[in-house]
């Protein structure tokens, strides 16, 4: 059964969307675009680097748009000083989480969350470095995993889960002690589970997982062929 086509408003425009999509589904056919950086076509949505967050008429709370389902009637603002605050210290967090010098970084020019710094205005930290001792994995043969440059936005683990299908990755830990690691914390070159197919590194916003024997200027990351393979395994045209 199709699915049925319920209007809202986004920024104060009137919009028809399914009643199956997510506002961030309904505000980029609106041609509205909202920030984010774990959200990658292709894969699905698990909310969990909050740039996407909206204002939603009626609700005190700010909401995740790329998992939020649209519902009819819905009042939706996507840009305001409150939304621009937010968005501005999440991104200033993670710098300060880890070590994100892009000078020396791999991905220097190629690298997400540096544009999306750009992109917000974030021109100087309001929150002190953490500057933490991590560890850089480069047992791959081809692959290498550094830890400083990481932001924990899980593409990697549900590329290769929902993807590849290897289930490599996964996150361990908790809050600032999180990370990702292959199999059972295992160094990834020991893996017997990964493939070297290499879509980790290519869905990975920034420099934490790049390709071996490359320049900064080669560090162009492919991710188009997630949409193309996800339709394919879903019997899609």
């Amino acid at each position: 059964m199709p699915a049925k086509v319920i209007t809202l408003t986004i920024d104060g425009r009137d919009v028809s969307a399914r009643e199956d999509y997510t506002i961030l589904d309904a505000a980029k056919e609106a041609n509205v675009k909202i920030p984010t950086l774990c959200h990658l076509e292709g894969l699905c949505d698990v909310g969990a680097c909050r740039l996407c967050m909206v204002e939603v008429k009626g609700i005190p709370k700010l909401l995740p748009a790329c998992v939020t389902k649209v519902s009819e009637g819905m009042s939706v603002t996507t840009d305001s000083e409150r939304l621009l605050h937010y968005r501005m210290t999440i991104v200033e967090l993670m710098f300060s989480e880890r070590n994100h010098i892009c000078s020396v970084c791999v991905s220097n020019g190629h690298c997400e969350l540096q544009a999306m710094a750009m992109r917000l205005g974030v021109d100087h930290m309001r929150v002190p470095y953490r500057y933490p001792t991590l560890p850089v994995d480069a047992s791959h043969e081809r692959f290498v995993l550094d830890h400083n440059r990481c932001i924990l936005c899980t593409r990697c683990v549900r590329a290769c889960d929902e993807i590849e299908g290897a289930h490599t990755w996964d996150v361990m830990g908790r809050g600032i002690d999180a990370k990702v690691i292959t199999d059972m914390n295992e160094p990834w070159g020991k893996s017997e589970s990964c493939t070297s197919c290499g879509k980790c590194v290519n869905v990975c916003p920034t420099g934490a997982l790049f390709e071996k024997g490359r320049s900064v200027g080669e560090m162009v990351k492919r991710k188009a062929f997630l949409p193309y393979l996800t339709q394919m395994r879903e019997g899609k045209k």
